[in-house]
């Protein structure tokens, strides 16, 4: 769950897979004479989509966080329900395509890799290494299965990551934003940032076949604060939808 700041004492609450639906856009668009699209293209811009199918059920009735009284955003998560939910992420995306499982494995031990958790709890460091163990060998074998090698999963495991960290800042509004240079793509990256442009916002250097992407995401609009979690629940049915929608210009 992302939430969104929409004037006083509210927020508009989004759904970790339409956070990801904006990633696939992002993806679909990516490429120009600077920007090498992505290939396959069709298996990536699938896991870009699905890289948080995990957490779609979850975000359906999601934990309360007792200091916000909201919904409980992705970096709070419980360690034991945020493993269980990548666990789960590309067994649910295999229906689909295993080349697109392989890429949201990636992305989830990627994080794990890049942000190890903090807690000094001996479960769940083994938990956490259970899960990387685990991963890893669902990685050799889809690997081995789809025929990628190493240098495109690299750059096509960047990739995602890119449009995850984008994705992220676009739906939360935090703006301007510079993107993690993540090695691997061969692109000028490290200086990738969102910028405001009047009542749009830009990306330097510019990495899309566009000039102009309107970019869709859906929300529930809340209002106030809740005091448990059935309140919090009977709310997030109730609440109005919102249909946010993001210009991003050339500059």
């Amino acid at each position: 769950m992302l939430l969104r700041p929409d004037g006083d004492d509210a927020c508009v609450a989004i759904g970790q897979a339409s956070h990801a639906w904006l990633s696939g856009q992002l993806a679909r668009a990516w490429g120009n004479d600077t920007f090498a699209a992505p290939a396959p293209r069709e298996e990536v811009c699938l896991a870009a989509e699905q890289h948080d199918i995990g957490m779609a059920a979850w975000d359906l009735t999601p934990d309360r966080h007792p200091d916000t009284g909201l919904p409980r955003e992705f970096f709070s998560m419980d360690r034991r329900t945020h493993l269980a939910l990548w666990t789960r992420a590309p067994e649910l995306v295999l229906t689909q395509s295993r080349y697109a499982a392989l890429l949201v494995s990636l992305h989830g031990t990627g994080l794990y890799e890049r942000f190890p958790p903090r807690e000094g709890d001996p479960e769940i460091a083994r938990l956490v290494q259970e899960y990387l163990d685990g991963q890893r060998a669902l990685q050799a074998r889809l690997t081995a299965e789809v025929g990628a090698t190493p240098q495109e999963l690299r750059r096509n495991r960047a990739l995602l990551a890119i449009w995850d960290d984008l994705s992220l800042a676009l739906c939360r509004d935090v703006v301007p934003h510079a993107v993690v240079a993540f090695p691997g793509t061969g692109e000028p990256l490290a200086s990738l940032r969102i910028e405001r442009a009047g009542e749009a916002l830009t990306l330097e250097p510019w990495p899309l076949a566009v000039d102009r992407l309107e970019l869709r995401a859906d929300g529930r609009r809340l209002v106030g604060r809740f005091d448990d979690a059935p309140a919090l629940h009977a709310a997030l049915q109730a609440a109005p939808h919102v249909a946010l929608s993001i210009a991003l210009v050339r500059g």
